[in-house]
C-alpha cells in the first residue's frame, strides 16, 4: 500500500459532496497539456508555495497555500492566489489547482513544497496532478554558476538580488520573492540558450544527477 492509498480514506467527504469543488476539478481536468517547448516569454508559469507548522513532512501540518502567475515574463500581483486550509481544505486546494491550470509549477525546495502539495491534493481531492515542476533550489545555482559556497537558502538568494517581499514565511509573501527570482532566472537562462520550460526541466535533471563538486 502506497502513502497515497493510506491518505485516501478520510478524503472523499469534502471534495465529493461540494459542487463548487467538483466543478473546479472538472475545469482543471479539461485543460489541454502545456507546450513545454514554447519560449519563456510566451509561456505561463505559476509559482506555488506552502505555509506549514514546520518542515517535517511526517509530523507537520499544511496551513495555507499561495501562488502567483508569471505570464509573458510579467508578474501581476492581481494574478495571485492565497487560501488557508481551514475551514475547507478541499475548496482551498481545488482553487489552487484551478488557478495553476496545467502550467509548469515553479517552487523553491520541491523536496518539501511539492511533496506537501501532492499529498494534500491526493488526500482532499483524490487527484494526482503531474505538472512539470521547476525547482529554483537547483536551477538558480546552475544558471548563475555559483559553486558549493554560493547562496543556497531563499533568504540568501533574496539578499543577492536585493529582493524584498511583504512578509517572509507566508505562502504568498515568499511566492512573490520566488517569482522575482524566476524572472531573473528566465532572462539569464534565455541568454544561455535555455529558453523553454522543457530546457529548464532538463537542466534541473542534469544538475540533480551531476551536482557541482564540493
Amino acid at each position: 500500500m502506497s502513502w497515497l492509498d493510506r491518505l485516501r480514506p478520510g478524503r472523499p467527504e469534502s471534495a465529493a459532496h461540494d459542487p463548487a469543488v467538483r466543478e473546479a476539478l472538472a475545469r482543471w481536468q479539461a485543460l489541454p497539456a502545456p507546450d513545454l517547448g514554447r519560449p519563456h516569454f510566451d509561456t505561463r508559469y505559476v509559482v506555488v508555495n506552502t505555509e506549514a507548522t514546520g518542515l517535517d513532512l511526517e509530523s507537520d501540518r499544511l496551513l495555507a497555500v499561495g501562488a502567483i502567475a508569471i505570464d509573458g515574463g510579467v508578474i501581476d500581483p492581481r494574478h495571485s492566489y492565497y487560501a488557508p486550509l481551514d475551514p475547507d481544505p478541499a475548496a482551498a486546494l481545488g482553487g489552487l489547482l484551478e488557478f495553476c491550470g496545467k502550467a509548469p509549477l515553479v517552487v523553491f525546495n520541491a523536496g518539501f513544497n511539492r511533496v506537501t502539495l501532492e499529498r494534500a491534493w491526493a488526500q482532499w481531492l483524490g487527484v494526482e496532478p503531474e505538472p512539470v515542476w521547476l525547482d529554483l533550489l537547483w536551477l538558480l545555482p546552475a544558471v548563475f554558476d555559483t559553486g558549493p559556497d554560493g547562496p543556497l537558502r531563499l533568504a540568501q538568494w533574496m539578499k543577492a538580488f536585493d529582493i524584498e517581499t511583504f512578509q517572509r514565511h507566508h505562502a504568498l509573501g515568499d511566492a512573490w520573492a520566488i517569482a522575482q527570482l524566476f524572472i531573473a532566472l528566465q532572462g539569464r537562462a534565455t541568454v544561455q540558450g535555455i529558453g523553454s520550460a522543457r530546457a529548464l526541466a532538463e537542466l534541473e535533471r542534469t544538475r540533480r544527477q551531476f551536482p557541482s563538486p564540493t
